[in-house]
């Protein structure tokens, strides 16, 4: 039954695709912004950004109208760590854009630029958007170096030119796999990450091909991470046990002027005071509540409610071949004591606030890029599911790899020449 509901839904908007103003009407509006939720609330778009967000029902003469009634309206999803349009095989013979080797042009990592590899081809990027992910951060995932290069935040539509902000973090693991790839310890990893930093903040301002230089990062690693020493450029740095945590936090005293933000954290609850206090937001997966080592042995489902209650911004959405799960993480968050308003921020607002993009993505203001999502019902409910996705004020096609291959033996299964294989008895 609901596959009909959203075929015949997208009939109904399918003529607004390549409207350049589009009113949606009467949903409950999660705006991500000070307005909060409404609950009967009209969505003005025009030429792909959004007008303004209010309550009741007038529309100005011109808009094309989809009704919403019943129904939540929320930004598009975005997903907070991910390697989207970088990976589709991840055991793959070929090559994998999300993995990278050494090579003479960098000695830390910081230097690779993801923005010239995403693929916005890649069929995850359909699978994710039908079920509301219409942003993402990107990264590579698999590295020899201390940094794991500079991500970039980029657009699910189907795009040319998928990238929205390049350059936008540079990620560095400090936990069991960062400590194997650097050295075999933390007493190594933390060292290098130490000397890296303080490095950069003592090179002169302009290093030239040319110019004397024998720092333990290369010229091209030294312009990367510039910008976040200055704190311009987040720097995420992945952790999960309480130990190492603590050594996040101290390393954010000692450089207070830079942006650090801590991803994964199965054991942040333990510490959510401290993270709080030193404005340290966090990026997590709360589905998980068992040890996958030892250095996630304190890890519960109560995680992202502890943390938020303490005060520290929560992002929701550490996945790439299941980002689409997002919500159902977040609701399940709920379940385990984090307000419904929360976890919808969560997987909106603030990833886009932590990679900066607050206004641009993640929320219903006046001027953001129109991306946005009707759902059904609540869409923190696993029966609830997204009706219709707007990327840049469009009408995304509702499809996927897997929706194609779903229909293809469906239709299969019910033909006459599928009956030989099928047995009745």
């Amino acid at each position: 039954m609901k596959t009909f509901v959203l075929t015949a839904a997208l009939l109904c908007v399918s003529a607004t695709a390549l409207a350049d103003k589009i009113a949606i009407v009467g949903g409950k509006v999660f705006t991500g912004t000070a307005q909060g939720t409404l609950e009967s609330a009209t969505v003005l778009i025009d030429n792909n950004t959004v007008v303004s967000v209010s309550n009741g029902a007038d529309v100005p003469a011109g808009y094309t109208v989809i009704d919403a009634t019943g129904k939540y309206v929320t930004p598009g999803l975005v997903g907070a760590y991910t390697q989207l349009g970088l990976v589709e095989v991840g055991m793959s013979a070929g090559t994998v854009d999300s993995s990278v080797t050494t090579l003479p042009i960098s000695a830390t990592g910081a230097a690779y630029d993801v923005s010239y590899a995403v693929n916005p081809d890649s069929s995850l990027m359909a699978i994710s958007r039908v079920e509301g992910v219409t942003s993402a951060a990107t990264t590579i995932s698999r590295t020899e170096y201390l940094f794991h290069g500079q991500g970039a935040v980029i657009t699910l539509a189907s795009d040319a030119q998928p990238v929205l902000k390049p350059k936008a973090f540079v990620a560095v693991n400090v936990g069991n796999a960062g400590a194997d790839d650097a050295g075999g310890s933390r007493a190594a990893v933390w060292v290098m990450l130490e000397n890296a930093i303080n490095e950069v903040k003592e090179a002169p301002k302009s290093l030239s091909p040319t110019s004397d230089w024998h720092g333990i990062n290369s010229r091209l690693d030294v312009k990367a991470l510039k910008p976040v020493v200055k704190g311009e450029v987040p720097l995420l740095i992945h952790a999960d046990r309480a130990a190492d945590i603590r050594q996040v936090i101290a390393f954010k005293q000692r450089h207070p002027g830079m942006n650090v933000v801590l991803v994964k954290g199965m054991e942040a609850w333990r510490v959510a005071d401290e993270l709080a206090s030193a404005k340290i937001p966090v990026i997590i997966d709360p589905e998980f509540n068992l040890p996958g080592g030892f250095d996630q042995m304190g890890a519960t489902l109560a995680n992202a409610a502890r943390l938020h209650n303490a005060g520290v911004t929560i992002a929701i959405g550490m996945e790439t071949h299941n980002i689409r799960l997002a919500t159902q993480h977040a609701g399940n968050a709920v379940a385990h004591g984090m307000s419904h308003e929360a976890a919808l921020a969560a997987l909106t607002v603030n990833p886009a606030r932590i990679f900066g993009m607050e206004g641009t993505i993640g929320s219903l203001a006046k001027g953001a890029r129109a991306d946005l999502v009707i759902w059904t019902g609540d869409p923190l409910e696993v029966t609830e599911a997204a009706e219709t996705v707007l990327i840049n004020g469009k009408v995304i096609e509702h499809t996927s790899r897997q929706i194609k291959l779903q229909q293809r033996y469906q239709a299969f299964s019910e033909s006459d020449t599928a009956s030989q294989y099928i047995r009745l008895d």
